[in-house]
């Protein structure tokens, strides 16, 4: 009985910001500022997301379309790349897979931070600053979600590899028609990592696009708060507005979630 009540007292203090944004967002700007604090808003109103719409210096439409067209490249992209590779390091027999897995592995050591001037000076040379290909290109190779997948792929019995095979199936068959839908799970699980990071991705973006129609809606709500500091509500609203596709594949992944934390666990 203890534990459930501490969890539901932890539970609702996880909420309470969560609720305060709600709330925030719903009033006026004169009674962000009222004394004492109000939790529900006496005149509740939806003022401050129609504004978000109209906003002269923020084009709000266009920074969610972008985030989704963004967010979509760094989901699919990625994770079709690394499932490919993951299928490799698990099934493919060649000399110096072990090394290789464990080099690539290493790479995950190295803080991200630290490869970003390499990253930015790379793409400088090539001329895909200010492109879209400049976020997806450093994401097609993630250690990470390899060595997540490689582990679930460990795990399905060379039999139906060796069936399929049997029955004149080429490698790229074998990974679409038997791994693929093998590794479901894993995949969902992936995707849902995938796009949270870059739905909610904004230190890279800033450096790589400078072309504002560019812009994801991450940067333009940092914009915003640099401009409508004073305006709580608005922030609040957009901050909310930029929660909820979250949400929405959190929810529609959840199902897979679990099954693919637990296949992907350390095998072997």
């Amino acid at each position: 009985m203890g534990l459930y009540l501490l969890m539901s007292v932890i539970g609702i203090l996880a909420l309470l910001p969560f609720l305060w944004m709600v709330s925030t967002s719903l009033k006026s700007r004169e009674a962000i500022y009222t004394i004492p604090i109000r939790w529900i808003p006496q005149e509740p109103s939806l003022d401050a997301y129609k504004a978000l719409f109209t906003l002269a210096n923020l084009d709000f439409f266009r920074g969610l379309f972008n985030s989704f067209y963004v967010s979509a490249l760094l989901t699919f992209i990625p994770l079709i790349t690394s499932a490919m590779a993951a299928f490799v390091f698990a099934k493919i027999e060649f000399k110096g897979r072990q090394l290789l897995f464990q080099l690539f592995i290493a790479t995950m050591m190295i803080p991200g931070a630290i490869t970003m001037i390499p990253n930015f000076i790379t793409l400088r040379s090539v001329g895909l600053l200010n492109t879209y290909s400049a976020l997806v290109l450093p994401a097609m190779s993630n250690a990470f979600a390899i060595f997540f997948m490689r582990q679930t792929m460990i795990g399905i019995h060379d039999s139906y590899i060796e069936a399929a095979i049997m029955d004149g199936a080429s490698l790229p068959r074998i990974f679409i028609h038997v791994i693929l839908p093998l590794s479901t799970p894993v995949l969902f699980t992936m995707g849902l990592f995938n796009f949270m990071g870059a739905w909610n991705g904004f230190l890279w973006p800033l450096i790589v696009l400078s072309d504002r129609s560019k812009w994801t809606l991450q940067l333009g709500l940092a914009n915003l708060g640099s401009q409508f500091y004073n305006y709580q509500h608005y922030l609040m609203a957009g901050a909310l507005v930029s929660i909820v596709p979250i949400i929405v594949v959190y929810l529609i992944s959840q199902r897979y979630v679990e099954k693919g934390l637990a296949s992907g666990g350390i095998k072997g």
